[in-house]
């Protein structure tokens, strides 16, 4: 089969695909045919060793995809051959054939295509998570998503309005992004670029409030602007840390968090796949049955074959992606 190999940590441009032996699933596997995989921001960072997990090389990276079983080890149960299967993994998704425990496989219900059930996946269940389990949101309560026009930034846009979220308020790098935030569902865009100093984006965001103050802050940016966000909490407002993709990770002071009894909270979703897997499924379903509702739609920002990944890597590196990039194989 074809995949991207990485034969020990390095720059991604220096990856390439090649071919390998197909899997062969063991106790509690299944082998997959990959038909779509959802490129991450993560992915590079694994690739590159900057990630706080490191596979043993040489690996393929790929944390999420969608396809057909082909294979079923010994003791898997409820899955068949050719069954239409969502998969997260740690790393692996980046070929022709992934192997995976069945734990961590979903069922894609009828209407639901590939490419949809592949960015319904990671980006979804992490900002599902940070709204639901993590901040505990509820409806009327106003939602600050940083980042708005990315991957989980709309994920986020959508699940807060699906929840009854209410401002859902989106910031973006630059007037391009502010289109993708909005047709997501945020209803106030505050263009957090160049022009906007940290201390006017968050008397923006207070201002998006009426002057009250955000109650859940969603951030997978950092830097200025996710200190700039805390700053923008209401009294008992809560602030989920996903990531850090403007590279900066924030330093928060903690006598602010006393005087306004506000909270940072941290997720790590792979934590729940791991320790919580029954209510990841149910999590996965729930994304399905809103996305054939039509309170979810992922925003597939392009198409690449799988020998094309660079592409969507420098743009997930760059911040260049509006929505999420997938990766399709024949």
């Amino acid at each position: 089969m074809k995949a991207v190999v990485v034969p020990a940590p390095m720059e991604f441009e220096r990856v390439f695909v090649a071919e390998i032996p197909d899997p062969v699933p063991g106790r509690g596997e299944v082998v997959i045919d990959v038909a779509a995989v959802d490129t991450n921001y993560p992915d590079f960072l694994v690739i590159e060793g900057k990630y706080q997990f490191r596979p043993p090389p040489p690996f393929s990276p790929g944390k999420a995809a969608a396809g057909r079983i082909a294979a079923l080890g010994a003791g898997v149960g409820g899955f068949a051959i050719g069954d239409h299967v969502a998969v997260q993994v740690e790393y692996g998704a980046y070929a022709e054939k992934l192997c995976a425990p069945a734990a961590q496989c979903f069922p894609i219900p009828d209407g639901v295509d590939f490419e949809t059930a592949a960015a319904l996946g990671l980006t979804y269940q992490t900002a599902h998570f940070a709204l639901a389990e993590r901040a505990r949101l509820q409806a009327g309560e106003s939602v600050l998503v940083l980042g708005g026009s990315g991957g989980i930034g709309t994920a986020a846009i959508q699940l807060a309005r699906a929840f009854g979220a209410s401002p859902v308020i989106a910031s973006v790098r630059a007037v391009e992004d502010a289109a993708i935030a909005r047709a997501a569902g945020a209803d106030v865009v505050i263009e957090a670029g160049a022009a906007l100093a940290p201390d006017d984006f968050r008397d923006a965001a207070r201002a998006a409030t009426g002057g009250r103050g955000v109650d859940v802050v969603i951030d997978p940016v950092g830097g200025a602007y996710g200190t700039a966000a805390l700053r923008a909490l209401a009294w008992c407002g809560r602030l989920v840390v996903i990531g850090f993709a403007s590279g900066e990770i924030p330093d928060f002071r903690a006598n602010y968090l006393l005087v306004k009894n506000i909270a940072v909270l941290g997720l790590q979703w792979s934590d729940y796949r791991e320790r919580a897997p029954a209510l990841v499924a149910r999590v996965q379903a729930d994304l399905f049955a809103r996305h054939l509702e039509g309170q979810l739609t992922p925003v597939i920002d392009s198409r690449l074959p799988l020998e094309e990944f660079k592409v969507a890597l420098r743009a997930l590196r760059d911040g260049a992606v509006q929505g999420k990039i997938i990766l399709t194989l024949p």
